[in-house]
Formats: structure tokens, sequence, C-alpha cells
């Protein structure tokens, strides 16, 4: 097994306590700092925010099969074809904050036409609009 391979996998022994320390600074180095949105969360849906932190981001986006890019990228386009506004403009932000530029966003919106259709890519348009502007 290559070392790359190893760092893919998830160590049994492993504390949820570990994988949530991990969470938490990979989730400040997509942000920039402290996320406002886990710390609303931390208060008043504790579980919710020990899941999302210990497992989608200190085990998910801690792999490193893709880089960091690739991977927001991949976040955006997914979420852009399910309809989630809100989850296009948090991801595009790290998107942005990783390197990516505006054009490929807007890429992504026009690639959404195939999976989601023309009402989701239009969904998507007016979220990556709203990002790009507030940024």
């Amino acid at each position: 097994m290559s070392s790359n391979a190893f760092a893919n996998t998830v160590d049994p022994n492993e504390t949820t306590a570990t994988r949530r320390q991990r969470g938490e600074k990979i989730a400040e180095e997509l942000h920039g700092g402290r996320a406002a949105i886990l710390d609303a969360l931390d208060r008043d849906f504790p579980f919710l925010a020990n899941a999302l932190t210990s497992y989608a981001v200190g085990e998910v986006l801690a792999r490193t099969v893709l880089d960091v890019r690739t991977r927001q990228l991949a976040l955006v386009a997914a979420f852009a074809a399910l309809g989630l506004g809100d989850f296009i403009k948090v991801h595009g932000d790290y998107a942005l904050n990783a390197g990516v530029t505006e054009e490929e966003l807007k890429e992504i919106v026009y690639l959404t036409t195939i999976p989601g259709g023309f009402a989701r890519a239009v969904q998507a348009s007016q979220a990556v609009a709203e990002l790009i502007a507030s940024r």
C-alpha cells in the first residue's frame, strides 16, 4: 500500500475528538479563519456541528487524492446540480480561496445544464453572481 493510499484510510483507533480537531483546522484554512456557521451550529445544534466537523471535514475533506482546488470545484458542481445555492456560495468561496478563478466557477454553472438542467443552472448562476459580488 502506498503512503498516499494509507493517508486516505480511516484509522479505527482515532478518536472523534482528533478528527474534529483536524476538521476545525481544515475549515479554518478553507474559510480563512473561524467560520461563523460552525459557531452557530456549535451553539444551536452541537451534535450536527460535531458530525459535520469530524466526519465531513475531518475525514472526507482531509483526504488527499484530490487537491483542495479540485475538491471544491467538484463540490460546487454537485451542489449546483442539486440546486443548493447556499452551499454553492460556501464552497465557491472556499474554491476561490484555493485559487479557482471566477471564470472557472462560471464554467461550472454552464456544465450544470447537463446533469441538473437549465433551472438548476440559473439557480447556480445566481448563487455564483452573489458570491462574486460579495467578495
